[in-house]
């Protein structure tokens, strides 16, 4: 091979590290011969689909030789009467990190300036080195989001900020007093994406709804999912919520199909499935307590999460300890890649998955 491909490419991709997913199940089954096992790394629904949801994705098979609805209009009419938006406020993505990519490739230009936190969301300075745009990270403030100095870090070339609330991979919180009032210093060309993949997990009173911030902010972009406690993560589907002018920009470079006929059908059906939604947010709440109280007894620090994981501090590199629990069948995630090489996060899961994984745990930091 003499031709050089990799000089071929970009700069901003040259150097890209691509996204490292939870390690699947079916992975560690080839590589350990092992069964049984418990996958708690990448905050999935462990409840297990809507049976509206499942009903619907069933029946969209019969259509499974025509292409999907590339605007989504059945989905957008579920969203618009769930939600109280208008149709030309709504992006449709392939899950919302397909919806941050169309937002940086819409915004971005080389050398533009892209904020976001440490510790935040691995996906942000992904596309923001994909574009080649230069991406300006803040220190975080107890492991979450330092809005003073994301703030402080704003210039005449900042075009996109990224906020997630609740924060992943730590799980803190920006509440709504402090968020407005960041958002009100923040220029009108500065587009704010405010990440809520989590939102749904969050029952306080003084947490932030991003949708009901739209009207008062037009460089505002909300993205939300149904990966999390909509459970549809293997469907792959999310929108973001934004003034008009930007849901034409990032329709121009949105790809035509890009949610699937099944994924668009179980989506909808799934809005409409309440009682899941609240079966999903009390099992996580239960399984939350279970594993605060479960880490507490083994002398273990964590992270006060509002999302479906817990952050754990295991007092020592977390990598070893990752591997060690794999060998035991449990799977979890490592944050090395963030920065944080003593801590684990951990999904929430079933109780009887939760017990295992903290009998699993237990075991190995005792060897």
């Amino acid at each position: 091979m003499s031709c050089d491909f990799m000089a071929l490419a970009t700069p901003g991709v040259q150097g890209l590290h691509p996204y490292e997913a939870g390690k699947p199940v079916e992975e560690l089954e080839r590589e350990l011969g092992i069964s049984n096992i418990v996958k708690l790394a990448s905050n999935e629904n462990p409840l297990g689909p809507s049976g509206r949801a499942m009903a619907a994705a069933q029946a969209a098979l019969a259509d499974a030789t025509r292409y999907p609805d590339s605007n989504g209009f059945g989905l957008k009419r579920a969203l618009q009467r769930h939600y109280g938006l208008a149709a030309n406020q709504l992006t449709l993505g392939n899950g919302s990190n397909d919806v941050l990519e169309l937002i940086a490739r819409a915004f971005l230009n080389p050398g533009d300036e892209v904020v976001f936190s440490e510790y935040a969301f691995a996906v942000y300075p992904i596309v923001t080195q994909a574009c080649s745009a230069t991406a300006v990270v803040t220190p975080a403030r107890d492991y979450g989001h330092n809005l003073q100095a994301m703030a402080e870090a704003i210039t005449e070339r900042t075009r996109l900020l990224f906020i997630a609330n609740p924060n992943n991979p730590t799980g803190t919180a920006l509440m709504r007093d402090e968020l407005v009032a960041f958002l009100d210093t923040v220029p009108e060309q500065v587009i704010v994406v405010l990440d809520e993949a989590y939102t749904e997990y969050v029952d306080q009173a003084d947490f932030p709804d991003g949708l009901e911030l739209l009207p008062r902010y037009p460089n505002l972009i909300v993205t939300r999912t149904f990966s999390k406690a909509w459970g549809l993560a293997g469907l792959r589907v999310g929108f973001a919520a934004a003034n008009p002018v930007i849901t034409d920009l990032l329709n121009r470079v949105r790809q035509p199909f890009n949610v699937s006929h099944l994924a668009l059908a179980a989506a909808e059906a799934v809005l409409a499935d309440s009682d899941y939604l609240q079966r999903s947010v009390e099992l996580n709440r239960a399984g939350m307590q279970q594993l605060e109280e479960g880490l507490k007894l083994q002398g273990l620090g964590f992270i006060p999460s509002f999302g479906n994981f817990i952050t754990v501090d295991v007092a020592r590199p977390a990598q070893p300890v990752f591997e060690a629990l794999l060998r035991e069948g449990v799977i979890v995630r490592p944050l090395g890649p963030y920065r944080m090489p003593q801590h684990l996060r951990i999904s929430i899961g079933l109780p009887e998955e939760n017990d295992r994984f903290l009998r699993a745990l237990r075991q190995v930091l005792a060897c």
